[in-house]
């Protein structure tokens, strides 16, 4: 019976330990530790969005590259060095991921402000993808914080898990499923392309397909900016409508065969599919989308998080301490 007893206080233990880790993740985290904390990430985004509008499209890209790879754990900021190969020249963020210097702004000042190594580099991405989303006229939903930054990255897995912009709609599924996202969540979180660019290199297989569904006359001026060879780099806006401003053109766009990548498009084929559904609902509900683009970044924001004595907290956010 003792022994019984042991085996009951062991797991009694075990099951309040992992209650634990989970709840460490809240929204005022930080409110006794350092109250200043939000309003200086936020102080920060808003000037570099004021600077430069395409900034916030990159700070939100930023988090959600971070979290499909291994989980919300700032992963995706550590440098390479000539010992360790990061997520940074990963094939889906190589020449394509910006916005590191802002996120090396906001650690300092937090460092100064908090007057210590307080704030995570991985809770930076994400209250950082929020005022970044409210910058440009979104909803300024809930995040819950309390993320610890990893030791390590995995270029691999970065290859392996960001779903690239050429996948059809099965994949694009299995791949949200596979991070514990919904068919809701793939629809609605691919909405966040309704801020920022692609570079011509994403699209141009779509541009000279003769099998492509992209609207004719958006197809055509396309080309002038994403020649057949060359321009790799060139930029085009993944919402033509309204590509700084987050809305639910984007949506709209789908509906009119103006996605600019291939998976944006899969979304909506008109086949009368689930996916189909959600595009028109958000399309004509605006203010349901903005609700649920909250929860479903909530949901992503939980997606592996570090917490309690695991991984550390950096003090500089390219580089473990």
């Amino acid at each position: 019976m003792s022994r019984m007893s042991s085996l009951f206080a062991c797991l009694v233990v075990i099951l309040s330990l992992v209650s634990s880790a989970k709840a460490q993740l809240k929204p005022y985290y930080y409110e006794n530790i350092c109250p200043k904390a939000l309003s200086t990430i936020q102080k920060i985004v808003y000037e570099a969005v004021s600077q430069e509008t395409r900034m916030g499209a990159s700070l939100l890209r930023l988090h959600f590259h971070d979290c499909f790879v291994n989980g919300c754990d700032a992963s995706v900021l550590l440098d390479d060095t000539p010992t360790f190969t990061g997520e940074k020249n990963a094939a889906p963020n190589q020449n394509s991921l910006r916005g590191f210097e802002v996120v090396d702004r906001i650690k300092d000042a937090l460092n100064s402000e908090c007057k210590d190594n307080v704030v995570s580099c991985a809770d930076i991405l994400a209250v950082a993808a929020r005022d970044s989303v409210v910058a440009l006229g979104g909803p300024k939903y809930k995040v819950l914080l309390g993320r610890r930054d990893s030791l390590t990255a995995s270029q691999a897995a970065a290859n392996n898990s960001i779903p690239a912009p050429t996948l059809n709609f099965t994949r694009l599924l299995s791949n949200f499923k596979s991070h514990g996202l919904s068919l809701r969540d793939l629809v609605v979180l691919s909405g966040g392309h309704t801020l920022g660019f692609s570079r011509c290199t994403n699209f141009r297989s779509r541009l000279y397909n003769e099998t492509s569904t992209l609207e004719t006359s958006l197809a055509a001026s396309l080309k002038s900016n994403c020649p057949i060879n060359g321009g790799d780099n060139n930029l085009s806006p993944l919402d033509p409508a309204s590509p700084l401003s987050f809305d639910a053109d984007y949506f709209e766009g789908l509906i009119q065969k103006k996605g600019l990548l291939h998976s944006d498009q899969e979304l909506f084929k008109g086949d009368g599919s689930g996916a189909d559904g959600l595009v028109k609902y958000y399309s004509s509900n605006p203010v349901a989308f903005w609700h649920d683009f909250g929860s479903s970044m909530e949901k992503m924001g939980k997606m592996g998080p570090l917490t309690g004595t695991q991984g550390e907290i950096r003090i500089n956010c390219r580089k473990i301490n």
